[in-house]
């Protein structure tokens, strides 16, 4: 659901030489940038246990494997409490706080509409639903319809039909998982991007922060929309202009309106948040792009939210930033 963010790194010699790292998490790609690796931590037992932190958090939130929790919940029918792991339910219990900010726009208990589309984990011949069908799938939509307790952590469902697609924030939550792994093991700089979720940390060597491209949410081309100057912050993006198929000349996005049951229709293409957590930013994002342009830019204002909106204009693309968004660059 997010959108390609390029790595702008500059500096060179011996001591600001970046350890770069590639490889494969949550269902989509990782790279990682990092300085100052201490003594004793080699850039293989730096890559073994960033692939070990991401095997751990699939284990947990994946939908593509049958036996990650979030499969096994979402298989359970009965309506006693589930158990977990305290990870899963902070997930889900942050899912439901944006959920409720939000007033429903970002929610988790969507799979049910997403694999209607045709854009969950079981991917069916682009065709649009009947009334009927969106009607049945929306039966089983709504975040009040999973409950979470922690002590001992578990999930209930108080419909059985529930179930759980964790796209918009299991990435970003990934991201957080390697950043505190780097950080207890004591790298000082780097930035962590998992699917264009990005999470920052320190500096470069040259004391510069970090330079984080937003792609120009066109579907035609590959360019950059503005640049981010990111230092220790995270930023997710979320837009509708990739992932989408078209019927009679009419797109139908990956983005879904739980309140409709149908994609996003709105002119509001592009949202970057920026927060203390990705977890958080990737949720936000994905909520106020639901929303659209006046009401995801007012609730923006509203919680003093630092995001970052491109809208489609018959003039162009325009731009609005909100709260605390770091200063930005436009390069167009």
């Amino acid at each position: 659901m997010l959108l390609l963010l390029a790595f702008l790194l500059g500096g060179c010699g011996n001591p600001a030489d970046p350890v770069r790292l590639q490889g494969r998490a949550i269902g989509t790609t990782y790279s990682i940038v990092a300085y100052g690796l201490p003594d004793g931590l080699s850039q293989d037992d730096l890559h073994k246990g960033v692939d070990q932190v991401v095997a751990d958090v699939n284990s947990v939130m994946s939908l593509f494997k049958s036996d990650s929790e979030l499969s096994r919940f979402n298989a359970y029918r009965g309506e006693d409490w589930f158990p977990v792991s305290k990870e899963l339910a902070a997930v889900v219990q942050e899912a439901k706080d944006v959920n409720r900010i939000t007033g429903g726009a970002f929610d988790i208990t969507i799979a049910p509409l997403v694999n209607l589309w045709g854009f969950g984990p079981d991917k069916r011949p682009e065709v649009v639903p009947t009334e009927a069908e969106i009607k049945a799938a929306m039966a089983d939509v709504g975040s009040d319809l999973v409950e979470v307790r922690f002590d001992p952590p578990a999930l209930k469902k108080l419909k059985p039909g529930i179930t759980l697609d964790l796209a918009a924030i299991a990435k970003g939550h990934c991201v957080d998982a390697v950043s505190s792994w780097l950080k207890i093991r004591g790298v000082s700089g780097f930035m962590v991007e998992i699917g264009g979720e990005i999470r920052t940390s320190g500096q470069k060597p040259d004391n510069t922060p970090w330079r984080i491209a937003v792609e120009k949410p066109v579907s035609m081309e590959r360019s950059v929309q503005a640049l981010i100057s990111l230092s220790g912050q995270s930023m997710a993006t979320s837009g509708d202009y990739r992932n989408y198929f078209e019927i009679d000349g009419k797109r139908y996005s990956h983005i879904i309106d739980p309140s409709t049951g149908r994609p996003i229709t709105h002119t509001l293409v592009s949202v970057s948040v920026v927060d203390e957590t990705c977890s958080r930013a990737d949720a936000f994002a994905t909520g106020l792009t639901v929303l659209g342009p006046e009401r995801g830019i007012a609730l923006a204002k509203e919680c003093n939210l630092s995001a970052f909106f491109i809208v489609k204009t018959p003039d162009g693309l325009t731009e609005t930033a909100t709260g605390d968004f770091p200063q930005h660059e436009k390069m167009n």
